[in-house]
């Protein structure tokens, strides 16, 4: 064998190395089912589940991130009563964490969701196929709480809104990412709003969670932006 050849084979085993360790320091996430705590229509069967494997699939296009399957998950959460209370009972982390392989785990709450149709005036309807004629509004707040899978504390927490509008033309269904009970919903200001709040999560996790830094600083003027609406929409006595 030439020297050469071991060489090359030295320089391959060391970039796999490499690769393998960066994979390994990358954080894994589970994503539990999401729960309803608003009024939505869309929300039936299994549409926790459906939430939760969007955004897995959003954080796993990141890059940054390893993503724990659900089948791994679901019976220890049903276990730890974590689906309902998204929390892990003391002393159970470090198992949890050994169990499922998640070094944290992601809870995600729609504790808001509101939606407005109004009319805007010339509008047809052929067939199913409709023209112009209303323009429709939806708006989720999904609250989002971050768990550490080994302490059991939560290490970041935000509340991540969606808003979408649309009027126009609307042909039929474009399902993209939406499968199951929110298939349906997939081209709707609904879907779309639903949609901007998971890009939105996955971004914010992201951020606080591997590039840290000036992005940090972007997400919190959004959360004081976000507070100070809410504080101008009081109405004090």
């Amino acid at each position: 064998m030439s020297k050469s050849f071991c060489a090359v084979m030295l320089s391959l085993a060391g970039v796999f190395a490499c690769g393998a360790a960066f994979a390994a320091n990358k954080p894994a996430i589970g994503v539990a089912e999401f729960k309803n705590e608003s009024a939505a229509g869309w929300w039936r069967g299994g549409v926790g589940w459906e939430l939760s494997g969007m955004l897995s699939n959003e954080l796993s296009s990141t890059g940054d991130f390893r993503m724990v399957e659900r089948s791994k998950l679901e019976k220890v959460l049903e276990e730890q009563n974590l689906a309902a209370s998204g929390r892990v009972r003391s002393g159970t982390g470090a198992k949890m964490g050994q169990v499922t392989g998640a070094d944290y785990l992601v809870f995600g709450t729609v504790t808001a969701y509101e939606e407005n149709t109004a009319s805007t005036g010339g509008g047809i309807s052929f067939k199913g196929i409709s023209l112009g004629g209303k323009k429709s509004e939806a708006y989720i707040r999904i609250d989002v709480r971050v768990v550490n899978a080994t302490t059991g504390e939560v290490d970041f927490s935000r509340a991540i809104e969606g808003r979408s509008s649309g009027g126009g033309v609307s042909v039929g269904v474009f399902r993209g990412g939406f499968g199951g009970d929110l298939a349906h919903e997939s081209n709707t200001p609904a879907g779309k709003a639903i949609g901007a709040a998971l890009v939105e999560i996955s971004d914010y996790l992201d951020c606080v969670m591997v590039k840290r830094g000036s992005c940090e600083s972007e997400f919190d003027a959004k959360e004081q932006k976000r507070r100070d609406s809410n504080r101008k929409s009081l109405k004090l006595d």
